[in-house]
């Protein structure tokens, strides 16, 4: 599926012969790279530009763009079909992606490769103050929105309110962006909505200066049968004070995003992208503060599929023990 969209051909001539003909070799051409990332409200595309300019900077030869997409399904089918040459997806719906199951049952990806696991999500369900709704449970006959269209929120809600006993037949499902989202419960036109994403994010941060929120939170029983349901789902803390008038620390529902690729880029050029995006991590932390989870160490510890061969030479090299799982 790799493919390089400036790669350049001279026929039969060889260079010496382009050059013996008076002509002059133009300058070597950079070959383009396509990151899919998802919406800009969220976390993915500024995590995708940062890793732009990182490759922009330090992988010669290459250039990168980060491209605004549908996020983690829709990515899994750019890197199928070649369209994407590196894309962010949660670990569920990695998951999924490559053994065949859930959103992609009968359409399995077995090509889809790990590079590095980059920060973990946290699913984050909102409602504004006035609405009333303090528990999952209170969701039943309320608009939601579960994310937009082939994202990992909406892969996320609907593990959770299936875990949880709660169908969509007993909600009006809203299939929304992140900044839609925020604008529809700033607008009234929904009562609650669903964000599997780093945090703070900015939809939701912008929300919280205008508006009085909540961030529901779900009962230790509920938080045990979405694990039960989904084990890529981990607990983590959403940190008081993390959005404006959400004081207490929240117990909330965590999961690794994925940075990955297909297993016919060339290892030279996964080493490259490997190497430099942890030899380089400070330029995207300054870009956003998620990739501080951005380690070697989580990448071992939370990849749910096969590295690249390229990965894993880089980290085999700085003399990292690598699970023989995450060995294609």
């Amino acid at each position: 599926m790799f493919k390089s969209v400036t790669r350049r051909s001279f026929g039969l001539l060889g260079t010496a012969a382009i050059v013996s003909m008076g002509f002059s070799m133009p300058a070597a051409a950079q070959q383009q790279l396509s990151i899919a990332t998802g919406g800009t409200g969220g976390v993915y595309y500024p995590m995708g530009s940062g890793l732009a300019e990182v490759i922009n900077n330090h992988v010669a030869g290459y250039s990168a763009t980060a491209e605004v997409t549908g996020a983690s399904v829709e990515n899994m089918g750019l890197i199928a079909t070649g369209d994407a040459d590196l894309a962010i997806g949660l670990a569920d719906t990695v998951v999924q992606a490559y053994s065949g199951t859930g959103r992609f049952e009968g359409q399995q990806l077995p090509m889809v490769r790990g590079l590095a696991s980059l920060y973990a999500n946290m699913i984050q369900i909102v409602a504004l103050e006035s609405a009333g709704i303090r528990s999952l449970q209170d969701l039943r006959g309320k608009r939601v929105s579960i994310g937009a269209p082939g994202s990992g929120t909406e892969v996320n809600a609907g593990a959770i309110l299936e875990a949880n006993g709660i169908t969509y037949d007993d909600i009006d499902e809203q299939r929304l962006n992140f900044n839609e989202t925020a604008d529809a419960l700033a607008n009234g036109d929904i009562d609650a909505g669903f964000w599997s994403v780093g945090a703070p994010t900015s939809s939701i941060m912008n929300l919280s200066t205008t508006q009085r929120i909540v961030i529901i939170a779900l009962s230790e029983a509920e938080i045990d049968a979405a694990m039960a349901a989904n084990d890529t789902f981990a607990t983590t803390t959403l940190v008081g004070g993390t959005y404006n008038g959400v004081d207490a620390d929240i117990a909330v529902l965590g999961i690794p995003n994925v940075l990955t690729v297909s297993s016919e880029m060339p290892d030279d050029l996964a080493y490259s992208l490997t190497k430099a995006m942890f030899e380089n991590i400070a330029d995207m932390q300054a870009v956003y503060p998620a990739a501080n989870q951005t380690t070697v160490e989580f990448t071992l510890a939370a990849t749910p599929v096969p590295l690249h061969p390229g990965a894993i030479r880089y980290f085999d090299e700085i003399g990292k023990t690598i699970p023989d799982d995450l060995r294609p």
